[in-house]
């Protein structure tokens, strides 16, 4: 690896996305074999780092000036609440054996959809809470700051995260752990991926392109996106949507929008947004663009947790494709996909978090050498047929 300091460990020994975050970052034992995940008779976890069993030296401090990295994600076979248990008590179990630093590196934050609690003093948001926002969170816990604190006092020294929704969370987490938070956005993968695929078809300087925000929220990372893509001819379109209902949302072109629906007439659209969870949101969006007759919609998120009625609904014709990453790896399953196989591409990052956290730790640079990402993508998309074509195409680009 990047000397013996370094252990990566996942919170199960056989997690790939762990592995393949160890592998890219040069760690060549497996994890395995640095951490057992004990499980006594009567069900409790117990972790423990691996030693020698006929070594009595340095009993409890077998761990001493490592910093000890835990990857941690979703799982379908182990519920989040067994997962943030299993990361509290591997951090503990590392600094109780001498380690000298715990890093959390979770994709998708644990919790921060319950990023508030019922009164105004319970979360930093950037608006103004009315009581209505107030009544969403009355009788239950901030259960986010909660669980930064519980990792804090496990022993999590630093935490690393890819493209956090909540205003409250990061300013939460930044405080608890003094600065040591880190909320990575995904933008060179998408850019790179958007000029170097055949996802979308745009003319000299992105004509015939425009970039799509879901809501008010989501308009500076696609800001941010249309700035790195340097396409001055690409347009943007800020949608607005006003919830009516639990399941109802209604969709609108912002009044603060650059560009109206008419200016996009037979253009490429790409919808950008953190997160999907039922699907409304999306659907709807994408209908209201058809309407405009685009050369092709496509949806692009970094955390794929759609519940199974959200892959129903964004099985709808008006998304052509969905571009995602495998932040929460169980989006790799067939079966998690199911119809949405036909349209679906996963960008997996593996390498492009080692990248990053090698960067975070001032350690030395990895080789990325063809790309920053892997592409999951299954026989039944139509695009398949380019996949050959596309890999050539990144290799020859990323060594010119």
């Amino acid at each position: 690896m990047t000397g013996s300091k370094y252990l990566v460990v996942g919170n199960s020994s056989d997690d790939p996305f762990a592995i393949d975050v160890a592998f890219a970052m040069g760690q060549r034992e497996d994890v395995a074999d640095l951490i057992s995940m004990k499980r006594f008779a009567n069900s409790e976890f117990c972790p423990r780092f691996i030693s020698d069993e006929q070594d009595f030296t340095d009993i409890g401090a077998k761990l001493r000036g490592k910093s000890v990295i835990i990857v941690s994600t979703s799982s379908l076979a182990v519920s989040r609440q067994s997962l943030t248990m299993r990361t509290l008590m591997i951090a503990r179990a590392a600094k109780e054996n001498g380690a000298s630093e715990v890093i959390l590196v979770e994709p998708d934050l644990y919790y921060s959809a319950q990023d508030r609690g019922p009164r105004a003093d319970l979360g930093e948001t950037s608006f103004t809470r009315d009581r209505h926002d107030l009544k969403k969170f009355d009788g239950q816990p901030f259960t986010a700051k909660l669980y930064a604190q519980l990792l804090k006092l496990a022993g999590v020294d630093r935490v690393l995260t890819v493209h956090n929704h909540s205003h409250s969370v990061q300013q939460m987490f930044t405080d608890v752990f003094e600065g040591k938070f880190h909320n990575i956005i995904p933008y060179d993968i998408y850019v790179d991926y958007l000029l170097n695929s055949n996802i979308v078809n745009y003319g000299k300087d992105g004509a015939g392109l425009a970039l799509c925000a879901p809501d008010k929220g989501a308009r500076d990372f696609v800001q941010e996106m249309s700035r790195r893509l340097n396409l001055p001819k690409a347009k943007f379109v800020l949608l607005d949507k006003v919830r009516t209902g639990e399941r109802k949302v209604e969709i609108t072109v912002h009044a603060e929008s650059e560009w109206r629906l008419e200016d996009i007439q037979g253009h490429d659209i790409v919808l950008f947004d953190d997160m999907v969870r039922t699907g409304s949101t999306v659907v709807q969006s994408c209908q209201l663009l058809k309407q405009i007759n685009p050369g092709k919609t496509v949806f692009a998120l970094t955390h794929f947790y759609a519940s199974e009625e959200g892959r129903v609904k964004m099985a709808h014709t008006a998304i052509d494709e969905i571009l995602t990453l495998n932040t929460i790896p169980t989006v790799l399953n067939r079966d998690i996909q199911g119809r949405l196989r036909k349209k679906m591409v996963v960008l997996k990052i593996e390498k492009w978090l080692a990248l990053n956290l090698c960067a975070i730790l001032d350690l030395p640079q990895i080789s990325t050498n063809d790309s920053l990402y892997a592409i999951d993508m299954s026989s039944k998309n139509l695009r398949w047929k380019h996949k050959i074509w596309l890999s050539e195409q990144l290799k020859t680009l990323n060594h010119r």
